[in-house]
Order: structure tokens, then C-alpha cells, then sequence
């Protein structure tokens, strides 16, 4: 069996970033991936500005005993004091606004007494060069970079890129991503199951997790138990998209055509993995199109799509990958493991006084979703460890409903 780091490896050689570019605005721009390195159009901040409410100074007239200055005119954001400050004067002046000319200092409203057009400043307080000020470019110049090519955009990049002036981005075409479920088991939720049958939970499971990405979902809803209709499905659904996910199928009964047909119609990277859950992951190429055939028990199909999928995702949209943060935690339950594969069992972590525990949900079987509807993170159990008692210390990672899924850094 593969280790998922060598598994991992094999996924980077055989992924092709998408070569095609798009202008994108920056109102549609989260979760695309950058073509190229963003450089600041202009100077941030654009001019010297106050960073509290208070009155621009020059303060080269302090000297010994209460200082007094004659306000002379008025500040305001978006309305900039036109004047020139010169000794023994100010300017009363807002937060954001243009420092004018001749000043060099900004003392705070609350340190002065202001009679009628005179403010006085206390000996008490020190007045220094450049206090209170916001100096034009200190957050960033103009041409340094802003973000670096095969960034993927978050909430914060495009507000600080709209605060930037910028209005779009060069962005990778988004990926298609094709979706099959497979089984003759199988029916939709909220038609009636006869004998044998239960609902498709994990096309729309992965139609969640993937549409947290800035992808195009093709819904090629779900393939019969047939050797021929699967290939021919599958073949024309490879020639629509950039990845395409099946459920099932891929395991070794008399059932499973899925791994058959890919070896048949394309080339099988690897097959089974040191993971549990989620051992029969089939990943390959038909023709430019890469594949993923994964487990067909609910859990494992998202155990592996956070490990592998997302990873995929990220690579072919041009993204520099992103790792899993993971956390050291106290297990505060015995967990039963045999060596051999690494497993990653469902969890819930809090604080506790000042460590981190980790309980796992009882029942880790691979067809209990309501295990990770009760779950916040998955324990990560290596492939060496035999069972583990309470009070040892494993690593966690964070599951999250934020863009990502699994916290990353």
C-alpha cells in the first residue's frame, strides 16, 4: 500500500495547472487563483495622514513652559487643509485626513485646552517628530508586490486589493469539476426507498465541500452497476471537464467497474492507500482529465476528498498548496487502532484550563456520518501507533466550514 505522503506525491506529478487566463473583477474574484503577481498601483497610504483627532503642528517652536499655537484652519477626511502650517500655528485635524503642509506632528485633542482659535499644549506632554502620523507608503510603495502568483484570493486580499485601487485580477480559468455516484442502491432524497435501497448522500456531500472552491460543478448525477454504461459515461464525461469525482465502485466486487474501466480508457496512478478510512482511492488520467474514484462509504469519501481532492483542486487552479494545521492535544478517551495505516478519527477538541483535548466520537465507522456531524476536528492516529490510552498526546486537525475545510497555513 502507498503511504499518503508518496500518494500525495504521485498526485502533484500527474495535476496540470490550468493554463488558460482571466481578467477577473475584484467583486467576483474570491476564491480564484492568481496568474500573476499583483504590484500596488499607487502609494499606501496615497499621503501623509493623522491617525487620531487632534491638530497638525510644526514642533520646532516647543520650548520650556505651556506652548500655545493659533489654529488656522481645519483638516478633514476628503477635505484636506489647503494652507501651510508655519511656526506657532496648527491645524485642527481628523483621523484619516491630509496632513498639511509645514506640519510634522499631530497631538491628540484630549492633551490640549482650546480657547476660542488658540490651542495650549501641557509641558507634560512630549511632542515628538512624526508622532500620530500615518507617513505616505509605510504600509506598502507603489510597484512592491501585493500578492504573489498562485495566491488563492480570501475576504482580506480583496479588501486590501480594493484599498489598493485595484479593480481586477489575472485569475486562472476555473476549473470543471464532474461529480458520478455509482450503485443501482442508490435514489435521491425524498423519493420513497423500496427493499435494498438508501439515499445518495455523497454527490451532494462533495457538491458542499467543492463548492466552497471557485470551481464550475458538472452534476453528472449516478452510473448504474454496469460495466458498459460506466465506460461510456465516464469516457464522455472526461472529455468535458478537469476533474471528475465518482463514488463507489472502486473496490474489488464482482460490482465495481469504476477502477476497471479507468485502467481500460486511461492510465491508474495508484489504487490503494496506507488510510483509513478511505484504503480503495483510485486516482489516474483519461486522456488530460484527472480522475478520482473514491470509497463509497460516506466517511471515507470525505476523509479523502479533504486529503486528496482539496489538495488536487488547489493544484490544478494554479494554487501553491496549502498544508494541514495541525495541533497537539491530550485524548482524554482509550482509542482502539491497529498498526499499519493511518487512520484519522473523528474528534471533538475544546480548551481545557490551558491544554487542548480531544475526545473521539464513539462510533468511527465509515458509514456513520453522524459522526462528523458531531465532530469539530480529526485525530490523526500515525501508522506505527497500536492502541492509544486517555491522556496521550495526539495531533488534531481542525475541521472547518470556512473556504478551505481543514485549516491551513
Amino acid at each position: 500500500m502507498l503511504s499518503i505522503e508518496d500518494a500525495l506525491d504521485r498526485l502533484g506529478e500527474i495535476v496540470t495547472p490550468i493554463a488558460e487566463t482571466e481578467h477577473t473583477k475584484l467583486v467576483t474574484a474570491a476564491g480564484r487563483t492568481l496568474k500573476n503577481a499583483v504590484l500596488a498601483p499607487i502609494d499606501m497610504p496615497p499621503f501623509d495622514s493623522s491617525a487620531m483627532d487632534g491638530y497638525a503642528l510644526h514642533d520646532s517652536v516647543l520650548d520650556s513652559g505651556e506652548t500655545t499655537y493659533t489654529v488656522i484652519g481645519e483638516s478633514r477626511a476628503g477635505h484636506p487643509f489647503t494652507g501651510v502650517v508655519a511656526n506657532g500655528q496648527c491645524a485642527r485635524i481628523f483621523t484619516g485626513a491630509m496632513l498639511p503642509k509645514g506640519a510634522n506632528s499631530v497631538v491628540l485633542q484630549e492633551d490640549v485646552r482650546r480657547l476660542e482659535n488658540t490651542i495650549t499644549v501641557s509641558p507634560d506632554e512630549t511632542i515628538r517628530h512624526g508622532m500620530n502620523i500615518r507617513f505616505q507608503a509605510s504600509d506598502v510603495a507603489k510597484g512592491k508586490k501585493l500578492l504573489h502568483q498562485g495566491q488563492i484570493l480570501n475576504d482580506f486580499h480583496i479588501g486590501w486589493l480594493a484599498a489598493c485601487g485595484v479593480e481586477s485580477v489575472s485569475t486562472s480559468r476555473k476549473p470543471k469539476i464532474g461529480l458520478f455516484s455509482t450503485g443501482d442502491e442508490l435514489q435521491d432524497p425524498g423519493s420513497v426507498l423500496l427493499p435494498g435501497q438508501i439515499y445518495d448522500s455523497n454527490r451532494i456531500s462533495l457538491q458542499q465541500l467543492i463548492r466552497h472552491h471557485a470551481v464550475e460543478i458538472v452534476d453528472f448525477g449516478r452510473l448504474p452497476d454496469d460495466q458498459e454504461i460506466t465506460r461510456n459515461c465516464i469516457d464522455q464525461a472526461t472529455q468535458e471537464v478537469d476533474l471528475l469525482l465518482t463514488s463507489g465502485g472502486v473496490s474489488v466486487g464482482e460490482s465495481d467497474f469504476v477502477r476497471p474501466v479507468v485502467e481500460e480508457i486511461g492510465e491508474l496512478t495508484f489504487w490503494n492507500i496506507a488510510l483509513k478510512p478511505g484504503k480503495p482511492l483510485a486516482v489516474g488520467l483519461i486522456r488530460d482529465c484527472v480522475f478520482f474514484g473514491l470509497p463509497g462509504n460516506p466517511v471515507s469519501t470525505i476523509v479523502t476528498y479533504l486529503l486528496f481532492v482539496n489538495r488536487a483542486i488547489e493544484l490544478i487552479s494554479g494554487a501553491n498548496p496549502s498544508r494541514p494545521l495541525k495541533l497537539s492535544a491530550i485524548l482524554t478517551n482509550d482509542l482502539h487502532h491497529s498498526v499499519g495505516r493511518r487512520e484519522y478519527q473523528r474528534g471533538t477538541l475544546w480548551k481545557n484550563d490551558s491544554e487542548l483535548s480531544v475526545t473521539t466520537v464513539l462510533d468511527q465507522g465509515s458509514n456513520r456520518l453522524t459522526s462528523f456531524a458531531e465532530a469539530n476536528c480529526l485525530v490523526e492516529v500515525p501508522e506505527s501507533s497500536g492502541n492509544l490510552v486517555a491522556g496521550s498526546r495526539v495531533d488534531v486537525v481542525l475541521l472547518s466550514d470556512k473556504t478551505n475545510h481543514i485549516w491551513s497555513v
